[in-house]
């Protein structure tokens, strides 16, 4: 066995080269080879702004804390893991103006907001992908179609009749989108992501694998002995700079379009009904499922595992715990609610809960009580 892997191993090695064109990004297992991006930090607040304090150091990546190496840039954004800092042997770190001051000797960057910052670093690191234009000779576009010579389509994808893309669109892998779409600038659309006919897509969208976009609405009439579908005549149209995560779905309207406000950013297998209204800058979690008709404002934060009944409103602001139910309108800006039923204010959804786990305890004390009371009865 060990003569037949030896003979067939430069036949296979020869493969793996005739098969990575130069056009072809790199195998992780190749990474080694590359060419590491490295960034000093006085390089990093030119670009970023912020402070360094202490030696101005080379980084070429980011990692936790407990985890780099002189080579890495980390950050501290809660005060309580401070002492990682001093173990880390982190090349630099982001902190706050607050918290710098305990941590001399160390090089620093100094941020308003090290997460935040950390995040762009991180961007620095690794820079968004622009599109390869072209088509794959297994790729599919009807004849109709408008694709830029900006836009990458990849294999086995599929554009429809009368669509028309945007500069710089990439279309991964199996990707589908349907006849009569509008697709903005940069969008990307990711292995297996499917977008229904007629719907919009403004700039930079970024769909991931498995996600569907304009599936029909769950929209029935009982007809006495069965259901009556109710054609799904309307669309969806997102926003510029949403993100929708993996196997999540977008319901078109029955008439008029579903639509995810600019800048919103959906989590994985979530699910948002038909002629839903998303604002603007909110956030949904995976597992979250939104009934028709729910109008949602904008930056709100909803947590994972969140249902709701359909036909009402969220107001702008509003933050919902994780597996919280939302059985009736939230009108007041800025609320924080939670709890599975009923749902109620964070606080008092708190209070509750410490009660809810002291029941055992508490009925206890009630039956020694009661037999303290009946004690007393007997006693006059």
């Amino acid at each position: 066995t060990l003569k037949a892997v030896k003979a067939v191993r430069p036949a296979i090695c020869l493969r793996i080269r005739i098969q990575y064109s130069p056009e072809t990004p790199i195998p992780l297992q190749t990474a080694k080879t590359m060419t590491v991006k490295q960034y000093t930090l006085s390089q990093i607040t030119a670009e970023l702004g912020g402070e360094v304090r202490g030696e101005d150091v080379s980084v070429c990546a980011v990692r936790p804390l407990a985890q780099a190496g002189v080579e890495h840039i980390s950050f501290l954004a809660n005060p309580k893991y401070k002492h990682e800092v001093h173990d880390s042997k982190a090349g630099a770190v982001i902190v706050s103006d607050k918290a710098a001051g305990e941590f001399t000797g160390r090089s620093l960057i100094v941020a308003a907001d090290p997460y935040l910052y950390f995040a762009k670093v991180a961007r620095l690191f690794s820079p968004v992908v622009k599109a390869r234009g072209g088509i794959h000779p297994t790729a599919v576009v009807e004849p109709s179609a408008t694709v830029p010579d900006s836009c990458e389509i990849g294999a086995n994808a599929y554009i429809g009749a009368n669509t028309v893309l945007g500069e710089g669109c990439r279309i991964l892998a199996n990707a589908v989108v349907q006849h009569d779409c509008k697709l903005g600038s940069e969008v990307v659309l990711h292995p297996n992501a499917v977008v229904y006919y007629g719907c919009t897509l403004g700039n930079r969208v970024e769909i991931h694998s498995g996600a569907v976009i304009g599936a029909d609405g769950f929209g029935l009439a009982f007809a006495g002995d069965s259901w009556f579908k109710i054609p799904q005549t309307g669309a969806v149209t997102l926003g510029d700079d949403v993100e929708i995560g993996s196997n999540s779905n977008i319901d078109r309207g029955a008439m008029s379009d579903t639509t995810v406000g600019n800048g919103t950013k959906i989590d994985n297998q979530v699910q948002i009904g038909h002629n839903c209204k998303i604002g603007s800058h909110t956030v949904i979690a995976a597992k979250t499922g939104i009934s028709g008709s729910v109008t949602v404002g904008n930056y709100c934060i909803i947590g994972g595992g969140v249902g709701t009944v359909g036909h009402i409103e969220i107001a702008d602001k509003t933050t919902i715990g994780g597996g919280t139910s939302v059985t009736h309108s939230i009108t007041e800006s800025g609320q924080h609610v939670a709890g599975i039923f009923p749902m109620s204010s964070y606080k008092e959804w708190a209070r509750n809960a410490v009660h809810i786990h002291r029941l055992n305890e508490t009925g206890k004390r009630i039956k020694q009580l009661e037999q303290e009371l009946a004690e007393l009865k007997n006693d006059k």
